[in-house]
């Protein structure tokens, strides 16, 4: 029997588990109530009989015939179930056991270490398991016949561990970031096509970012990790050292992915999605700052990072993070902290204290930051722009303008309930809202909407998220059966229609933005590489033309995120270059069909990074580099 709960940022599961184990380590019988993150209602149920076996949650139910073992894989679980897995692979003479309702997991040591603490000591195993997921899940287990998960660390986020030892966390901590880096750079290694030399990129139509058209076909030339020529197509080569032939697919700016929280197994989805750069919104700090030292010493697979300063206020409800403040002294020490190592941008949250405020936007604006965030708990939207924020964080943040009272607690979950709630009955066309568009437009503030993350608030289980509707037949099963499980809690279908009318005012609102003259930028806050396509396919829906929505995701964004050497396709750029197939300017869908990715000096092709994660390819054709 097991009980897991924790709260970080006001929110987070609540579940009781009941499991009973197999001879061979797999669940005959799993059942768990409680609720998720964000409130909906988890009610799952498994039982294996003989050879039948039997699974229902809110989300799904099914039935098959098992011979031999195979281990169930419950959708919202704690840390048992991994547990369970570790001791039942031990078993396995191959390594591999098969899962229900579908897939493989298998797992392997990629270090060793014994502990000691008070006397006692610990042979431990750091097992990397694959299978379930996107990415390899890393856990320390003890050794033996009988292993059993010891600890179970996400570096800068969130450590568990057996009762009494955490004095050993860092220790582990270090090791295991160690081993990640190995992995990392045997996974960069086998994807990447180095460009040494002078390459040209031959025939490609070249979107200019610049006036949001598509031009006629050109020759690029790239040289050192920039571009050197663009000149009309047929033009010699200049002794090119290799050619790359685009065959008249359209090359784009890379990407970018303005709200993210880079992750080191992210790298390879956001290259393949052709995100070539990612504004970091909120990261432990020292390992974002190992992350950018890695991708720029090409250790690691990943788009460029733009890293934003994250400063919280002291509440019970706190995000977990690195500076979290009750003064103006400890919020200007966090500053000059990020000024030092190149952070241009600072992001506020939302426990921070509304009487430092003004202060705090006052002195990063002084040493030179932008500012943006959350709106703080009791304080609307108008607030944080009558104070100098520069930028506001997810349409919810925005929409809750409308509906907060100076004694709201948008530290709780009301910050996506409120939203969900009334914005179905709000009037875009009145007074208060057309005076806000205004203001907004007035002072060019940036708004950085994040709206396919926020379909949650309309999805019920078992649904395909609209977002994903286009990818979910690529993704593994496992992944598929995550995405199906709803997020809020919908009790009829009264307040489900309630929330879709909310959910598409919402687009609408962003339209309207747009429309007005008020900056957008496109970020995810969600799966990488995907969701950015997601957003950019919303944002046509909310009415603004492919051809802009793409100069949003590229020159805009280069703009905003202070990184003026890229988001454009012009000699001296960076060589951040995507080559699609299709056209994205007439059918942004097309902007998923990305053949090759450039950037930093390698070329990569999003098939084999799909591939070696599961994911089945959307460009299966191989664009070719020939060498000279």
């Amino acid at each position: 029997r097991v009980r897991y709960s924790y709260k970080d940022n006001g929110r987070g599961p609540e579940i009781e588990e009941r499991l009973r184990l197999a001879p061979d380590g797999t669940i005959v019988e799993y059942q768990s109530k409680g609720t998720t993150t964000f409130g909906s209602v988890v009610d799952e149920r498994f039982t294996r009989k003989g050879s039948r076996a039997e699974w229902k949650s809110t989300s799904e139910s099914g039935r098959t015939t098992v011979n031999g073992p195979a281990f169930y894989v419950p959708i919202n679980s704690s840390l048992v179930p991994m547990s369970a897995s570790i001791a039942a692979l031990a078993r396995r003479p191959d390594g591999k056991l098969p899962l229900l309702p579908g897939g493989t997991l298998t797992q392997r040591a990629v270090d060793t270490i014994t502990i000691t603490h008070e006397g006692e000591s610990r042979d431990l195993q750091l097992l990397a398991q694959t299978g379930i997921g996107l990415r390899p899940a890393l856990a320390w287990s003890t050794t033996g016949e009988q292993p059993h998960l010891f600890a179970f660390i996400v570096p800068g986020w969130f450590s568990a561990i057996e009762e009494g030892w955490d004095a050993k966390i860092p220790e582990l901590r270090e090791r295991q970031v160690a081993a990640e880096a190995r992995l990392l750079e045997q996974l960069a290694s086998s994807v990447r096509q180095p460009l040494e030399g002078l390459t040209l990129i031959r025939n490609a139509r070249v979107f200019d970012s610049e006036k949001a058209i598509l031009g006629g076909p050109s020759d690029v030339y790239v040289l050192r990790g920039r571009i050197s020529a663009v000149l009309p197509a047929g033009s010699p080569d200049a002794g090119a050292d290799r050619v790359i032939e685009a065959g008249g697919r359209v090359m784009l700016p890379g990407l970018f992915d303005m709200h993210g929280h880079a992750g080191l197994w992210d790298g390879g989805l956001n290259l393949a999605a052709g995100v070539t750069t990612v504004r970091d919104l909120g990261n432990n700090n020292a390992t974002l700052q190992r992350m950018i030292d890695q991708t720029n010493g090409g250790t690691i697979l990943g788009p460029r990072i733009v890293p934003t300063g994250f400063l919280e206020g002291k509440s019970e409800n706190s995000a977990q993070a690195d500076f979290v403040v009750d003064s103006l002294d400890d919020a200007k020490r966090a500053i000059d902290w990020y000024v030092a190592r190149g952070y241009p941008q600072l992001k506020i949250y939302n426990s921070f204290p509304k009487e430092l405020l003004r202060e705090t936007v006052a002195y990063a604006h002084s040493r030179g930051m932008r500012v943006s965030g959350h709106v703080p708990v009791f304080l609307r939207a108008q607030d944080v722009v009558d104070a100098g924020f520069d930028e506001i964080q997810h349409i919810n943040q925005v929409m809750l303008n409308f509906y907060v009272t100076p004694q709201t607690d948008t530290r709780t979950l009301e910050r996506f309930y409120l939203p969900a709630e009334k914005t179905a009955a709000l009037d875009l066309d009145s007074q208060p809202v057309q005076d806000f568009i205004r203001l907004l437009a007035e002072k060019q503030i940036v708004i950085d909407p994040t709206l396919a993350t926020f379909d949650f608030l309309k999805q019920r289980d078992g649904d395909v998220p609209v977002p994903f509707a286009a990818v979910f037949d690529h993704w593994p099963p496992d992944v598929q059966r995550q995405f199906r499980s709803g997020a809020m809690k919908i009790p009829d279908e009264k307040t489900l229609r309630r929330y879709e009318a909310s959910y598409a005012k919402m687009i609408d609102f962003v339209g309207r933005l747009e429309r007005a003259g008020v900056p957008i930028v496109a970020g995810t806050d969600h799966i990488a590489g995907f969701t950015l396509h997601s957003e950019l396919e919303l944002y046509t829906m909310a009415g603004i033309a492919p051809a802009r929505v793409l100069q949003i995701a590229t020159r805009d964004a280069a703009r905003v995120s202070r990184t003026p050497d890229r988001g454009v396709i012009a000699p001296g750029m960076l060589a951040d270059i995507i080559l699609v197939e299709g056209d994205p300017t007439k059918n942004i869908g097309d902007i998923r069909r990305v053949a090759m990715v450039i950037t930093q000096g390698g070329a990569y092709y999003p098939a084999d990074i799909h591939r070696s994660i599961g994911v089945r390819p959307f460009v299966e054709e191989r664009i070719p580099i020939a060498s000279r």
